[in-house]
């Protein structure tokens, strides 16, 4: 293997690849999660009245919110590193995968901020307090309607990743 400064990335490409897989395992853990959400959690929640679906999703809340920003976080930044490794590298069409990959991540985390994480802390709130909001079916209602998006986002950003992975 030449030296990087003689003009081989080899070792880049390698540390590309490993950083690719371990952002394709991270986002897979939030892509599983919104995808049983959307494919199970949401079919369970409309045969349920609105107290247990809030008590039921608040601690579900309570507890991913306290557990998944670790691998959220992860996942975003090792798809960013994925994205500079390959420009660093010179793999061009590694660093687009990755920048749409990223572009998509960006996207899934703004609506998670701006409309799921304000649900989910008023369903959490609820589950340790055990006062159900008037609102409480509307709230999951808002939540669900994302879901799509979510999943989507995901899928895009995994699909990017694993393309990096095969073009480095």
């Amino acid at each position: 293997m030449l030296d990087i400064e003689e003009g081989n990335p080899e070792m880049l490409i390698v540390t590309g690849q490993i950083i690719a897989t371990a952002a394709v395992l991270a986002n897979a853990v939030v892509y599983g999660t919104d995808v049983c959400a959307a494919v199970i959690m949401r079919s369970v929640y409309r045969k349920l009245d609105d107290a247990t679906v809030t008590i039921s999703a608040g601690w579900g809340h309570y507890y991913g919110d306290r557990r998944m920003p670790v691998i959220g976080a992860g996942g975003v930044i090792t798809a960013v590193l994925t994205l500079l490794i390959a420009l660093l590298a010179g793999q061009i069409g590694a660093a687009v995968a990755a920048g749409i990959a990223v572009a998509a991540l960006l996207a899934w985390l703004a609506l998670y901020v701006r409309i799921a994480k304000p649900i989910n802390a008023e369903q959490t709130a609820a589950a340790l307090s055990g006062i159900i909001p008037a609102d409480a079916r509307a709230l999951q209602d808002k939540w669900d309607s994302i879901l799509k998006y979510r999943v989507t986002l995901q899928f895009v950003a995994i699909a990017g990743l694993c393309a990096a992975l095969i073009l480095f």
